[in-house]
């Protein structure tokens, strides 16, 4: 039998789940129900609390404050094992009570730092790819659909890079968006967005395409090596690849 411990999937109520579940040799934490369950499981949801939550981020940030970094970005990812493993990486850190991060034989040490890399990696690579377009009111809008919960994680890097113009990158998947008013940012839930682009930007993006277009070269064409320099899920977001058909692998999840 095991007793399932069901969150909300925010960082608040999986540490608030570590809380109540530590000492329970059967815990199995995940922020959904869609698990396969036997009979006898037993479901246990749980509410948020801010004061247990921080009880165990205080535990873990006396032993060692660096794995916080990494057990934050595991939370980001969509992997269905994010929580149990994020889980069993502290009841190590705790039972060792020294820092486990470069204690690669342990495969909770493995398993966390391989969802930490993922958030990092992809982090680094929208801060080059993503495409921003100026609209009618002056707003540059950036659309994405990153696979883990980075924007903000994105958020310093541009507004520091735009100082004091307004921008808004938008995770049409998780439907929020980060919104920089030329001095502070934060992230919000939004539904779609209806953008008009300014008449300057409509110039630029045809310049843009024109160019693109202009020094391609079909019999010099790499699809493959294209592929990895820039993963498919993020063509469809560049001002260069729309209206245009774009060949998916055969095992691509759009």
């Amino acid at each position: 039998m095991r007793n399932i411990y069901l969150t909300d999937g925010t960082a608040e109520t999986f540490f608030t789940a570590v809380f109540d579940a530590y000492r329970d040799a059967d815990a199995f934490l995940s922020p959904s129900r869609a698990l396969q369950t036997a009979l006898e499981d037993r479901f246990i949801p749980v509410l948020p609390s801010k004061e247990k939550s921080a009880r165990v981020v205080k535990k873990i940030r006396s032993i060692d404050k660096n794995c916080l970094y990494d057990l934050d970005c595991a939370l980001r990812t969509p992997a269905e094992d994010r929580e149990r493993a994020a889980f069993a990486y502290i009841r190590l850190l705790i039972r060792h009570n020294a820092p486990i991060r470069g204690m690669l034989t342990f495969p909770e040490v493995r398993r966390i730092a391989e969802l930490s890399d993922q958030v990092g990696s992809e982090r680094h690579r929208l801060s080059g790819f993503l495409r921003f377009q100026e609209t009618a009111d002056g707003v540059f809008y950036a659309p994405c659909s990153p696979d883990n919960d980075v924007i903000d994680l994105l958020m310093p890097h541009f507004a520091a890079r735009f100082k004091n113009a307004r921008f808004v990158i938008h995770d049409v998947s998780r439907k929020i968006a980060g919104i920089y008013n030329g001095n502070e940012w934060l992230v919000s839930p939004v539904g779609t967005a209806d953008i008009v682009l300014s008449e300057n930007e409509e110039s630029f993006s045809a310049l843009w395409k024109k160019y693109y277009h202009t020094v391609y070269i079909p019999a010099r064409k790499n699809t493959r090596q294209m592929k990895g320099y820039m993963p498919v899920r993020y063509w469809k977001f560049m001002p260069e690849k729309q209206n245009e058909e774009i060949e998916f692998p055969e095992n691509y999840v759009k």
